[in-house]
């Protein structure tokens, strides 16, 4: 045992960001927020005390973790980004216009205005960063200009479900404000020159949804349908900035400078061709990162480009787990909040599956024949590694799998490879020169690519539904795909070992987990519970403040989403919902409670007691349920949190 702990020495620097990111995602799972003064000074002390060696290192270990809990604790605090009180409509707002973003049927517009124009409590100096619908521009806008508009503001939404999706926390830590819509608007031009002005440019010169998603990282610019096909085939990767991209971007700028440097003999006598082509090729990464709008994954692909070309600048080692680890501890560090987000967790669960599996690859001399084949089985395996180490993030976050994935990069992606991200980026180019040919071509090219990937996307069983697949389940995956890649044992075994029983155990947490027979939003305007053929139905089809929580609530249901939602009528409003063990009583909008409530109250049968209205009965409180909830088949009620920093608990 002795000998076997002695042998992980060597990788002990490889679970340093693991470590943090669990402390950061234990923080950010809370139900409440913890209340510890210093949390700064506290994240420095535990960061610097877990590289003395002197330290045990299961106690250096657990600083990291500590570090990770308190750095999330105080990067959260002092982001602070201000908050809407409540919903505001027909709001006169005087602001500048920061951002585009372009989608098949609407624009987004982000705006920069006085803080206390959403909220009186915010300091005149401040501001807030709102974001707003645009279905029609009779006058032209562009980044800079000063927007004078009557909207519509809404809150972020909180999570549907606990342990799902919470977009206020996400707006609060992208510092988004709010959200809306624009009913009509002014517009006072100015000369602002920036790269966001100039992605503006760029996208009004193309005109085509391939350029805006392969160069310009506009993400929402691909038609839903479309990507709902691309995302069954196992391609949805493709429509978001990340290694694919910066690998081919990279490798068509290392050729172009390296053909250039060799005809430079003075100085390839010097110095090698490659070392001056890298350090070009890497300046044109940096212009396509920020060009590109530096999503998560984006960074993640641009910082591990870096590191691989220093590494041969340098002469060391360019694809290793050391490198991928470096690249999560810059991340984490610049927004711990990343961990959370599905487009990091895919992004580097992948990477590193695949240098996991190719880190013994070694050089040999083959013939023509062999090369072949030799590429079609690494771009086999490269599919089938990437697939497995992204399932159950896949599943955590989508609630299904794609089954023919393999199919599908084998098919597609070399298509995108070789014609239409060459074609793109150069007619990204040329368009800016009035020359639109290239975009032309590859939008041909896509719509016959569309027709196959649609053929694939319709056989039987395309896609496999999953349950909710909880914290604690993912915990454990992650930590057998962890034991399987950096556990060193004279025994192999030993990895695989830990790796299945791991992964096992997830599983099983996942398939005993119970699923919600009853669901409730926040403000009690839309309610869901399970009928007796065991599918969803609802207390209205359709909720415009809770357009998600339908799916959602479907997905947790292992029912597909985006289908007709199904509805039950109220008798004269009131709704109950019987079962085995409980009996809840439900009052909807317009109805009026005080008629219902004392009956409500008096009723022994009655359990539980929810209403549109919030509604105050001494007698009978411990019947009245309040805020977001699920109720579970036992009795067991699960409410959502919405007291932590991003939900505005001092409203």
């Amino acid at each position: 045992m002795r000998e076997f702990i002695s042998e992980q020495f060597a990788n002990r620097f490889l679970w340093t960001p693991f470590l943090m990111a669990f402390g950061a995602a234990l923080y950010f799972a809370m139900g409440t927020e913890p209340v510890i003064p210093g949390m700064g000074i506290m994240a420095a002390i535990l960061f610097a005390a877990a590289f003395v060696s002197r330290i045990p290192l299961i106690l250096r270990g657990m600083f990291l973790f500590a570090f990770g809990f308190c750095y999330a604790a105080a990067f959260t605090h002092v982001i602070d980004t201000p908050q809407i009180s409540r919903n505001l409509r027909d709001l006169d707002i005087s602001g500048t216009i920061t951002k585009i973003e372009y989608t098949d049927t609407k624009t987004r517009v982000h705006i920069r205005i006085p803080a206390n124009l959403i909220n009186r409590d915010m300091p005149q100096h401040r501001h807030a960063n709102i974001r707003v619908s645009m279905s029609e521009m009779p006058t032209p806008i562009h980044i800079g200009d000063i927007i004078d508009a009557r909207v519509s503001l809404f809150r972020p939404a909180g999570a549907y479900m606990p342990e799902t999706f919470d977009y206020a926390r996400w707006t609060y830590f992208n510092r988004l404000s709010a959200t809306g819509f624009v009913q009509n608007y002014t517009v006072t031009p100015t000369q602002t020159r920036n790269i966001n002005t100039m992605r503006d440019a760029i996208h009004n010169h193309a005109h085509s949804f391939l350029s805006d998603t392969l160069v310009l990282g506009y993400k929402s610019a691909l038609p839903d349908d479309d990507r709902t096909i691309w995302t069954t085939n196992g391609v949805g990767h493709v429509w978001s900035i990340s290694g694919f991209h910066m690998t081919l971007v990279s490798g068509w700028l290392f050729a172009f400078f390296y053909l250039i440097f060799r005809m430079i003999s003075p100085l390839t006598r010097r110095v090698p061709a490659r070392i001056p082509a890298m350090i070009c090729a890497w300046v044109g990464l940096l212009f396509y990162l920020f060009l590109s709008g530096g999503g998560i994954a984006t960074i993640r692909a641009f910082m591990m480009t870096s590191l691989i070309f220093a590494a041969f600048v340098s002469g060391r080692e360019a694809l290793s787990m050391r490198n991928i680890c470096l690249a999560f501890c810059l991340i984490f560090l610049i927004n711990p909040h990343y961990v959370m987000q599905p487009g990091f967790q895919l992004s580097f669960s992948a990477v590193f599956g695949l240098i996991w599996y190719f880190r013994d690859t070694t050089y040999q001399k083959r013939t023509l024949p062999q090369k072949i084949r030799r590429a079609i089985c690494a771009a086999a395996m490269t599919s089938v590694i990437a697939t497995i180490f992204t399932m159950p993030f896949v599943a955590a976050h989508f609630y299904q799998i794609p089954t023919y994935s393999l199919i599908g990069n084998l098919i597609l992606l070399p298509v995108f490879s070789v014609m239409i991200m060459p074609l793109v980026m150069v007619g990204t180019l040329t368009a800016t020169l009035g020359w639109t040919g290239p975009l032309v071509l590859a939008e041909m090219i896509y719509n016959v690519v569309l027709v196959v990937a649609t053929r694939i996307a319709s056989l039987p069983f395309a896609t496999i539904l999953t349950p909710h697949v909880p914290n604690s389940a993912i915990v454990f995956m992650i930590l057998g795909f962890l034991c399987l890649m950096f556990i060193r044992a004279s025994r192999p075994r030993i990895n695989y070992i830990l790796c299945a029983t791991c992964i096992g155990v997830g599983m099983g947490i996942t398939a005993l987990t119970p699923r919600p027979i009853f669901y409730a939003t926040a403000d009690h305007e839309l309610i869901g519970f399970v009928a007796a053929d065991g599918k969803l139905e609802f207390n209205k089809s359709r909720a415009s403040n809770h357009f998600f929580a339908f799916d959602t609530w479907k997905q947790i249901n292992i029912e597909p989403p985006r289908t007709p939602n199904r509805r039950r009528k109220c008798v004269h409003g009131v709704c109950k919902f019987e079962t085995e063990n409980w009996i809840l009583a439900y009052t909807q909008k317009f109805v009026p409670t005080m008629n219902n409530i004392v009956q409500f109250c008096r009723d022994p049968s009655i359990d539980y007691i929810v209403s549109y209205f919030d509604i105050d009965a001494p007698h009978c409180n411990h019947k009245i349920l309040r805020g977001g909830f699920a109720i579970y088949k036992s009795g067991r009620v699960r409410h959502v949190t919405m007291r932590r920093p991003w939900h505005n608990p001092r409203r």
